[in-house]
């Protein structure tokens, strides 16, 4: 019976208590769909930012293990599979002719750096094929 009153008592007391605070909740609405678009938008922007600006830094320290070597340098290459290549990289004085493939690389061979220390440029097209390429632009645009 004692419990009874004390309830009573407490909801006598602390009702207009309750009841006033629940207004000031309501008076404040919910966010537009707008301000939260904006919000979206701007939490974006700053993820995005944080990521350039880590890609700016890792490219500008070098990165020592994440960066390439110096001292190393890819002179030429040749695919002759869908996932096989044989490469020329430069080494100091030397250059390592290797075979690359999905799952190895192999030193095929070792030799010393060329007087001119550079392969000719060579054109991705054949000659042959770049002349009829623009023959056949040729007579596209006559036509």
């Amino acid at each position: 019976m004692r419990a009874k009153s004390v309830l009573v008592l407490f909801a006598i007391v602390a009702g207009p208590v309750l009841a006033a605070s629940a207004p000031a909740v309501a008076a404040n609405p919910a966010p537009s769909a707008f301000m939260s678009l904006v919000q979206v938008v701007l939490a974006l922007l700053l993820v995005l930012g944080a990521i350039v600006g880590c890609a700016y830094l890792v490219r500008r320290i070098g990165g020592g293990a994440l960066g390439g070597s110096r001292d190393l340098r890819v002179v030429g290459g040749v695919m002759v599979g869908q996932k096989e290549r044989v490469v020329i990289v430069e080494s100091g004085n030397e250059w390592l002719v290797l075979g690359v493939t999905a799952h190895s690389v192999n030193l095929l061979s070792r030799r010393d750096k060329p007087e001119g220390g550079e392969l000719p440029p060579q054109s991705p097209l054949p000659e042959n094929f770049s002349r009829l390429f623009q023959r056949v632009l040729a007579k596209s645009k006559a036509s």
